[in-house]
């Protein structure tokens, strides 16, 4: 099955990581995507759809910045489609990094991911308010009941060893290495591969080994609970060309887990898991290679593997922890296994006990009782049969295999006392049966097969695995017997089947099976006859689990296959679970099958043919333990003597070869084939010849063919004499062969058809019973026909199986011969199984024929239909010429007919259209089948029920009750094709810029009526409107040979050649004469009373295009270029040239007039193109509507009412008939009494007085009071409540807006979008409607945003002080950068404030914004070229948000970046009013505080901190922010910075914040003057000291001479 993924990438947060350019990549299987990379942000915006693919593996998201893995986020596609409507909406993605798990969460992704398949219908759910999806933990992409905060984990998959791998080279091969290497080595080279959250893990290789033992373990680290739910275990060959699997298997995480208060991590083994593929022998081609890969229902056994599963949580606390994620292989010890070598039939025990449960020996054994249905294909070659549940290493040839089971069936061998198994039956030639198929004679004599194996005991496992199975049976069949009405057969039942689950934790102790204990003694408790069905429900909650439960992973036997050999060739086979046959002394656990005959259905496991049965065996089958034994007999039909191989005494524990049967019983079986319906089109003319073959034990019989019919009515009974079954009479009473059933298609040339298949069981009379109530005659019973896996129609039969005495058959209830002489000699259903027949008339209205494709390349112009119900039928009249008048002049015919009274065993009524050409010949148009009468059966009015609504309705609403049910209706969804969105009457819900009336409009309702929405969140009703098929129902005509269900080249759309539209009534004669007694009564139109005339008509047709939501990409990019086609008839309105540049979601906003002429013009078909530059436009998806049922229709779907009646502004009337008239004229048509309009603002209709407002509001928004007025306001009230009137009410169709699936014929079954729409139909013969209302898109509004940066504070200091050089002291050179998301290229910064050292900066900076504004969806519209090849413009809207950011100028370096906020402008923190108040608890608590809008404040100033990681502080900013429109900014300029006009002020910075290079003066001066002048004084004064001291010394010997000598 191929599926579509989708993954919407709206944005991220929190990433961590400084000024990152993020990219996220959605990586599906081996295909990648990648979003438009996002500059300078950590909370990016995308809004992108990735382009979907058909593959499914594993689904990730990566986020990447410059290569960088920032976060992964992993999810199994599995996991996303068993989400409610198979999808996540709006939520947001953990980023984790798998290279260090220690690190914590990396950020959040928000996404949309949807898995869809052929078929699904997924709904978009409402879109919740922006603080609600702004919760991130509230809005976590996890499936229900994971926790948010997930763990790593350790997932050890231990690899032990493997047995039993078959031979992986040709035997010409082997040969070849035996010859030239002179060794015979196992030919296999086995490693296991285990695949796990998108990891693989490899065991080393083992050579040439059939038992290969590794002891490795593969280490998988993971979040858990991991959203990956399986692992993939695959045993692989290698090769050096390449690797082939030999067997796969699959883990299920949650089949080995369980997550409630007593529960346990996935832990599985050591155990040993079986895998099953194609068959054993080897080929170079092998075509099944995928049944090996894990892909459908393996044929054969491959190996089995002894593995087992752990699961560690990881401390990510703690220092010795390994934080990398990649997978290791590692080896492990030993396990204490038993060494068990199986080498063809020699078991060695070493050991009796084992790790994975003791050894046991069990014992295999099976009866062949009966090979029928053998296709005749095969030839008439013998034909034995082979059974197997062992494993062996290798493969026999076929010679050796020949030989096997020729000496295995001949005799017996003992050796060493041990019991030498026998898998085969011998050879025996088939016998026909008739044209199809053989049967071998296996009568008196039925082989046996018997098996001997070893395996670990698990039974109490499997045991576990059949007691559930066996509640959800009878749970199942506690449904089946209530919807037949058996409430108190159903009540024992249910209380039974409650009783076995409260004793399920008798058994296991499994917390999840007490807890349904638990709660199924609290139902018990309560159910009662009038409740059961309730409580049933509850109940039947309980199976899906039961069944989840009982496919136990840890078990060691083996299935059992059954082959069919022909010619030494495998033919069929089938496949047993070994837990369906295992024996146990305890009834409940014992396996469904064990010691019974079953029907065995042998089948090809390959080709198309999937369905088509080979053989059909009746078997008993035993498997137990050995020791246990001697009770393997004891189920099958007594009367039988064993045969042995070996005579002696004391071998009576020897199993027999075969069993002779000595008592036999004589039946005849009647099978009273009386129709079938809804079989399978098998002709190209979209019909069938059908006949059923019936088949029981060796006989066969078939019935007539009737001709061209899908739904034919044998009456034939089929007489099968003299048939022999052996075994006890009580035994064949109780427990009756099946009945197989087949239905085939006669073709002229060639053979019949295959349709499908049913079985059923007779109900038995013996010798000694009476034919009579309560089981005889038996009652006519609907068998259920499949055709394969798929529904190919239904069976209603009878049969019974009489015991035929020694009298022989005079002893048997007569037979009726012939009644019919047309017939011939067949028998028809006798009078007491027959149906007890009624007379129904059967009224048809002929409406019309429409869309009739050509038939035989010739067009379709003079049509009939004729209508036919058990043999009885009515033709239509001519139409005369198709395309001028599609509609019929006749409009109602009847017929008379004898219908059964049980209306489930009503025929179906069969549509048929035919072209009468030329010569009289008439070709078949299409034709269709109506199944279930039972819509259409007429029931009369219930008196009693008219006078409880007139006495319930009077004097029951007030003015305030009708304005509480308005405001409830507002937000319902009123049915499939409409939604009601209206504006709310409460003015205090609108945004405050649309107060005012003058800036209302129809876009002010859409959005209110949203919201509303939103608040009830009522659920959706789908249906509510029966597609308007009130009175005028549309049938589909087919033509064509339908497809299976595997067949994707051909739908039932495809089949479709045309609609027929009328409608049938049917009613049992004689028809009460108070009906035709009423006045105005048309015999002629019967009971179609008050239809309109069917000739053409004029009608203006207006359809409003709203908008387009999720739809399909249709370019390389991931985008689509969309435009709207309408198509009407022969009108094509083509909007080509206002196509939506690259938009998924476009806003069209349009309306298109078209006029059209009902009927020839009534199927409206509104398209999506995606425009392209180069070659033809391509087709997104499509929507039809059928305009001439909704004109029609009872419901008024004409024009949609608004909730209120306005004569001005936008919630203007726009229906040429006012409320007085519509309501005049629905009381006319319905023959109602009223309207009569009283004082007070009263209005009654029949019997029902409705209140309504008594004032309206003029254009000038004054209030007064005209009673003229007042009427309509009266009238609106009466048609809102109109499904409240008594016998003629229904619900009007209210102003709604459709939403409608877009399809692609191309893609059949999948949605490729959604279309939001409305049409409005205007007859042209009354008054012409006024204008279109403007629904064009709001443009949006031009605004400027005018941010002031004040001042910093505690901005975090990076750069050490270069004026001390001292690294304990920091500073910052900062500045401010700010943006509005979407516009990083025009992003602003202020200058820089150097050389602060507190963290302070002052900069009087002010910032411009430009930005257009969308007030309604809150959202900025930018429009700009994505590249330079870019074409035209694209637009996007993304959420208003300033981001603000500080960094450190650096000039030799690139700048710092230290922190950042963003502020949604829509709803953000009140800034505090001084720095110290402002802290990060603005930003982590942000959901917990009050916000305001700047759109509402227009002006804000406060502090705000700036964060780095979402939890560190860097600074504070003083800003000022001030929104006006572009109007008052044009008026009222002012400069960039601090620059003119209206400059600010210079801020007022220390002397110490300049550029030093640009001032050297200025920085010596602050450099040595201020910091270091005492110091600079006192070295001068040293200076001088010591230059005077050196003076002193330098002249003092001068002096002293001078002085001495007296100089």
């Amino acid at each position: 099955r191929f599926f579509i993924i989708s993954v919407n990438v709206i944005e991220a947060r929190q990433l961590v990581g400084l000024n990152m350019d993020p990219v996220v990549c959605v990586e599906i299987g081996d295909e990648k995507k990648y979003t438009s990379m996002k500059e300078s942000t950590n909370c990016p915006y995308y809004n992108e759809v990735s382009f979907p693919s058909e593959t499914l593996v594993i689904h990730s998201k990566n986020l990447l910045r410059s290569g960088t893995l920032v976060g992964t986020f992993k999810l199994d596609v599995g996991t996303v489609y068993s989400q409610p409507d198979h999808q996540f909406y709006h939520k947001w993605a953990i980023l984790s990094d798998h290279d260090d798990i220690t690190a914590g969460c990396k950020g959040y992704v928000k996404c949309d991911i949807a898995v869809v398949g052929k078929g699904d219908n997924i709904k978009t759910p409402h879109k919740a308010s922006e603080t609600d999806e702004d919760d991130i933990e509230g809005n976590l992409l996890l499936p229900e009941g994971v926790p948010a905060e997930r763990q790593w984990a350790r997932f050890y998959v231990k690899i032990y060893r493997a047995e039993g791998l078959p031979k992986m080279n040709t035997s010409i091969m082997a040969n070849m290495k035996k010859a030239f290497i002179g060794e015979n080595k196992d030919l296999v080279d086995p490693y296991v591969q285990v695949q796990f959250a998108g990891q693989k893990g490899k065991t080393s290789v083992q050579k040439s080994s059939y038992e290969p033992i590794w002891n490795e373990h593969i280490v998988f680290t993971e979040m858990f609970p991991p959203l990956c739910k399986r692992m993939k275990v695959q045993i692989r060959d290698s090769d050096k060309v390449n690797d082939v699997a030999i067997g796969t298997h699959f883990i299920d995480l949650r089949k080995i887990a369980n997550d409630g208060d007593k529960g346990f991590l996935p832990t599985l083994g050591p155990a040993w898991v079986n895998m099953y593929g194609s068959t054993r022998n080897y080929t170079l081609m092998d075509e099944h290679q995928d049944l090996n890969e894990g892909l459908g229902e393996g044929v054969s056994f491959r190996a089995r593997l002894l593995v087992s599963v752990a699961v560690e949580i990881l401390d990510t606390t703690s220092t010795e922890i390994v934080s990398s994620t990649e997978v290791k292989v590692e080896p492990v010890s030993n396990i204490s296994e038993v060494h068990l070598q199986i080498c063809c039939f020699n078991i060695i025990l070493s050991s009796p006990q084992s790790a994975t449960g003791k050894v046991e020996e069990f014992f295999l054994f099976g009866a062949f009782l009966e090979a029928t249905m053998i296709d005749r294909k095969i030839g008439d070659k013998p034909i034995s049969f082979e059974v197997n549940n062992r494993c062996e290493g290798g493969t026999e040839s076929e010679e050796d295999e020949s030989e096997l089971i020729q000496n295995s069936s001949d005799e017996e061998v003992e050796e060493d006392g041990d019991l030498v198994s026998v898998s085969s039956t011998p050879l025996l030639k088939p016998v026909i049966t008739d044209r199809n198929y053989f049967h071998l004679p296996y009568f008196e004599k039925k082989p046996c097969i018997y098996i001997k194996s070893w395996w670990q005991d698990q039974r109490r496992r499997l045991y576990n695995s059949n007691i559930m199975d066996k509640i959800a049976d009878k749970l199942v069949r506690s449904k089946c017997s209530i919807c037949m009405g058996w409430e108190v057969e159903a009540k024992e039942m249910c209380c039974s089947a409650i009783g076995i689950v409260i004793s399920i934790h008798t058994y296991s102790a499994c917390s999840l099976q007490e807890s349904m204990s638990q709660q199924a003694k609290t139902i018990r408790t309560q159910v009662k006859k009038k409740t059961v069905k309730d409580k049933l429900k509850l109940v039947l909650n309980f199976l899906q689990r039961l069944r989840f439960l009982a496919d136990e992973p840890q078990h060691s036997i083996p299935d059992v296959f059954i082959w069919m050999l022909s010619n030494n060739k495998r033919i069929a086979y089938a496949r047993i679970p070994s837990k369906d046959i295992l024996h146990s002394i305890v009834d409940e656990e014992m396996g469904k099958d064990c010691g019974k005959v079953n029907a065995v259905f042998l089948r090809k496991g390959f080709g198309p043919a999937g369905w088509t049965v080979q053989a059909k065996m009746e078997m008993y089958l035993w498997l137990g333990l050995s020791k246990q034994r001697k009770d393997f007999l004891n189920g099958l039909p007594c009367g039988f003597e064993e045969n042995r191989a070996v005579k002696g005494v004391g071998l009576q524990s020897v199993p027999p070869i075969s069993l002779s049967y000595n008592m036999k019983q004589v039946f005849q079986l009647r099978a009273h084939m009386y129709q079938a319906r809804s079989l399978f089109a098998a002709d190209s003319s979209g019909l069938s010849d059908p006949f059923a073959r019936v088949f029981f034990s060796t006989h066969s019989q078939v019935t007539e063919v009737l001709n061209e019919t899908l739904c034919p009515t044998w009456d034939q009974l089929l007489v099968f004499d003299n048939v022999e079954l052996y075994g006890e009479a009580a035994e064949l009473r109780d427990d009756p062969p099946i009945i197989v059933i087949e239905f085939y298609d006669q073709d002229t040339v060639g053979k019949a058809e295959y349709i499908g298949r049913t079985f059923a069981k007779p109900i038995t009379k013996m010798i000694d019973e009476h034919y009579g109530p309560p089981r005889f005659p038996p009652q006519l019973e609907y068998y259920q026909v499949y055709r394969g896996s798929s529904l190919a129609g239904d069976l209603l039969a009878a049969f019974e199986l009489l015991q035929i005495g020694p009298a022989g058959q005079a002893e048997l209830p007569p037979i009726d011969g012939p009644t019919d002489s047309e017939r011939g000699p067949i028998l028809p259903v006798p009078l007491g199984i027959r149906p007890v027949l009624s007379k129904y008339r059967i009224e048809v209205l002929f409406w019309g024929l429409r869309d009739l494709k050509r038939v035989n390349l010739a067009q379709v112009d003079r049509p009939r239909v004729d209508i036919e119900c058990a043999g009885k039928g009515v033709q239509s009249s001519l139409i005369q010429n198709y395309k001028k008048n599609p509609n019929f002049s006749t409009l109602v015919k009847w017929f008379e007919v004898d219908l059964p009274e049980n209306e489930l065993l009503h025929p179906p009524l069969n549509i048929r259209v035919v072209d009468c050409r030329a010569f009289g010949r008439y070709t078949l148009v299409g034709s269709h089948a109506v199944t279930s009468l039972r819509k259409f059966i007429y029931s009369p009015p219930d008196k009693n029920a008219i006078n409880n609504w007139a006495h319930a309705g009077t004097h029951r609403n007030t003015l305030a009750v009708l304005e509480e049910y308005n405001l409830k209706t507002l937000s319902n969804e009123d049915e499939k094709d409409s939604k009601k969105k209206k504006k709310k009457k409460k003015g205090e819900e609108a945004e405050e810029e649309e107060q005012d009336e003058s800036l209302l409009d129809w876009w002010s309702k859409y959005f209110a009526s949203i919201e509303t929405m939103m608040e009830v969140r009522k659920p959706i009703e789908p249906y509510e409107f029966d597609n308007f098929e009130d009175w005028l129902h549309t049938f589909n005509l087919y033509r064509g040979k339908a497809g299976d269900d595997d067949d994707t080249s051909l739908t039932d759309d495809d089949r479709v050649v045309g609609r027929y539209k009328g409608s049938i009534c049917m009613y049992k004669l004689p028809l009460s004469e108070e009906i035709s007694r009423d006045a105005g009564f048309d015999p002629n139109m019967g009971m179609f009373q008050n239809i309109p005339h069917n000739d053409p008509i004029n009608v203006l047709v207006r359809v409003f295009v709203v908008r387009a939501t999720d739809l399909h990409p249709a370019d390389i990019n991931g985008k689509a270029d969309p435009y709207i086609v309408i198509k009407l008839g022969k009108t094509e309105l083509k909007d080509k040239e206002n196509y939506i540049s690259k938009q998924l979601n476009p806003v069209f906003g349009k309306s298109f007039d078209i006029q059209a002429t009902f009927p020839m013009e009534s199927m409206l078909t509104v398209s999506v193109y995606d425009w392209d530059l180069v070659g033809t436009d391509d087709l997104i998806g499509e929507t039809k509507i059928d305009l001439e049922n909704r004109f029609y229709s009872k419901h008024r779907a004409t024009c949609g009412m608004a909730s209120t009646y306005s004569i001005h502004g936008y919630n203007v009337w726009r229906d040429p008939q006012k409320p007085t008239q519509i309501l005049a004229k629905l009381c006319k048509e319905g023959k109602l009494d009223g309207p009569h309009y009283g004082p007070g603002g009263r209005v009654k209709v029949v019997n029902r007085i409705f209140m309504g407002p008594t004032v309206i509001e003029d254009e000038n928004g004054l209030w007064f009071q005209v009673s003229q007025e007042c009427y309509e306001h009266l009238a609106l009230t009466v048609l809102n409540h109109w499904e409240d009137i008594p016998k003629a009410g229904c619900k009007l169709v209210r102003e709604h807006v459709e939403i409608r699936p877009l399809l692609n014929p191309e893609k059949p079954g999948i949605e490729q979008g959604r279309i939001e729409m409305w049409v409005d139909m205007f007859p042209m013969d009354m008054p012409a409607p006024g204008p279109a209302i403007d629904i064009s898109p709001r443009k949006p509004k031009r605004y400027e945003l005018r941010v002031i940066i004040w001042n910093t504070d505690e901005v975090i200091l990076e750069d050490d002080d270069y004026f001390t050089g001292e690294k304990s002291k920091k500073m910052s050179d900062i500045y401010v950068r700010g943006w509005l998301k979407g516009q990083q290229e025009d992003k602003q910064d202020t200058d820089v404030h150097y050389h602060s050292l507190t963290g302070e900066g002052n900069f009087n900076w002010r910032f411009l914004f430009p930005f257009d504004y969308l007030l309604a969806e809150e959202k900025i519209v930018i429009s700009k070229k994505e590249s330079m090849f870019s074409w035209d413009e694209t637009e996007y809207k993304i959420p208003a948000r300033l981001t603000l950011q500080v960094w450190d100028a650096d000039h030799f370096s690139a700048d710092d970046f230290l922190g950042a906020i963003e502020l949604d402008l829509n709803r953000f923190p009140r800034g505090a009013k001084t720095a110290k108040q402002c802290s990060i608890d603005m930003v982590q608590n942000e959901q917990e505080l009050p916000t305001i809008s700047i759109f509402k404040q227009k002006r804000v100033k406060g502090w705000w901190p700036f964060i780095l990681y979402c939890e560190c502080l860097q600074g504070k900013v003083e800003a000022e922010l001030h929104l006006i429109t572009a109007e008052e900014a044009e008026k009222n300029p002012v400069g960039l910075g601090r620059s003119e006009p209206d400059p600010l002020e210079k801020p007022n910075r220390p002397d110490t914040t300049f550029l030093w290079f640009l001032s050297p003066l200025k920085a010596i001066r602050y450099l040595i003057c201020n910091r270091y002048k005492w110091l600079i004084i006192k070295i001068i004064l040293v200076l001088l000291l010591l230059v005077m001291l050196g003076l002193f010394l330098y002249s003092m010997p001068g002096y002293l001479v001078k002085k001495m000598l007296g100089a």
